[in-house]
């Protein structure tokens, strides 16, 4: 029986860089750069809607539902990011309470 991974349809591979591309000289390395990564996306999805929202509002734009769709992708995207780094910060305080 064979498994495979979850790659295409569910966008997740855009948001978590393949295990190769990641450096493999420090995990603190890849964290890092896996963080910046997600933060420009997260960013560059607000800039979008910011604008769409600003063609809505000069009638450049007329569709509202496509205004509407980029707002709540980037509301998801800018939720999934404090999720993550909720969770990351979690982890660390986890093992800085971890007795050596």
């Amino acid at each position: 029986m064979e498994i495979n991974a979850i790659e295409s349809g569910m966008g997740l591979s855009k948001v978590f860089p393949e295990q190769s591309k990641i450096s493999s000289s420090s995990t603190a390395d890849g964290a890092g750069k896996f963080f910046s990564e997600l933060v420009s996306k997260v960013n560059d999805m607000q800039v979008q809607s910011d604008k769409s929202i600003q063609g809505l509002a000069s009638g450049e734009n007329k569709n509202l539902h496509e205004v509407m769709i980029a707002v709540e992708k980037a509301s998801i995207s800018f939720q999934f990011m404090s999720q993550v780094r909720n969770k990351a910060l979690e982890a660390y305080q986890e093992v800085m309470r971890m007795q050596v």
